[in-house]
């Protein structure tokens, strides 16, 4: 049997399945990610991530990223934060550059262990979240129960932000599905339910585009944190505080977003070529 290795990993409970496809590539069909991400049959998780051969000498990895639903992805803060762990143990250091379809991310690990990932440049313009029209994206014209007059933010993806009274009160198991693939969104969208406590602080729920409702989301407590300063509610260090846990926040003067939080390693295994039946490797 060719069975093939992987990692369980999760960043506040956003989880992930961690193929290394560096020294020998691996193509996964969506059904075949599908398969192992489903909860009952397979591995489960939220994204599916293969680490690649560097495509530019600047990196160190390319990261490649598939939603649970099997579509494939620019950007995971999360995933980011747990593959340049990996990559770190594996070399011995504190920092480390992966590449991704949304750009080159510098990650460096602190003392306490937590990663901190620079996740680039944040996008405000309508034609690079992208939106199908021009439309003003700090007041969406989208209305859906309590989710209403949202911004919206590209991290790599697109994000749109809504700002509520009460996070936990939000249907988002209903509204979440409805705005992900509103037409606004030709890319669908995912979805962040933000109830701002202070200044410094937000609380915030997220509906995945392709994954439902996770624990936690890196790039969107990045757009939370981004979409709020924005508005002036907040200042430029946020605590995001999401249902696995907390996640720090810093918006640079250079326009990028800097994501700090841990990285864990839940387990390791195989896969049975069964749950690779509808992709292969190469």
């Amino acid at each position: 049997m060719n069975l093939l290795a992987f990692r369980k990993m999760h960043g506040l409970g956003n989880d992930f399945v961690v193929l290394d496809g560096r020294a020998d590539a691996i193509a996964v069909a969506p059904a075949a990610v599908r398969a192992i991400a489903n909860r009952r049959t397979g591995v489960g998780c939220d994204q599916l991530v293969v680490i690649e051969p560097a495509v530019v000498p600047a990196a160190d990895a390319f990261m490649r990223i598939y939603n649970a639903d099997g579509g494939e992805v620019g950007a995971c803060g999360n995933a980011t934060r747990c593959v340049a762990r990996l990559l770190m143990e594996e070399r011995g250091c504190d920092s480390v550059a992966i590449a991704t379809a949304a750009g080159i991310l510098a990650c460096r690990r602190d003392t306490g262990g937590r990663v901190s990932v620079d996740m680039g440049p944040l996008r405000y313009a309508w034609e690079e979240i992208p939106l199908a029209h021009a439309v003003d994206t700090l007041h969406l014209p989208i209305a859906d129960g309590p989710l209403v007059d949202g911004v919206a933010v590209s991290v790599g993806n697109p994000h749109a932000v809504f700002f509520v009274a009460d996070a936990e009160a939000v249907p988002l198991a209903d509204c979440g599905p409805r705005v992900e693939i509103n037409p606004l969104f030709p890319q669908r969208t995912n979805v962040e339910a933000v109830q701002v406590l202070d200044r410094a602080t937000v609380r915030m729920r997220v509906w995945e585009r392709g994954s439902g409702i996770t624990q936690a989301c890196g790039t969107g407590a990045c757009a939370a944190a981004a979409a709020a300063h924005r508005l002036g509610l907040v200042d430029a260090q946020v605590r995001v505080i999401l249902d696995g846990g907390e996640l720090l926040i810093e918006l640079l003067t250079d326009g990028h977003v800097l994501m700090t939080g841990p990285a864990t390693l839940a387990f390791s295994g195989v896969l049975d070529p069964t749950l690779l039946a509808n992709g292969s490797r190469r």
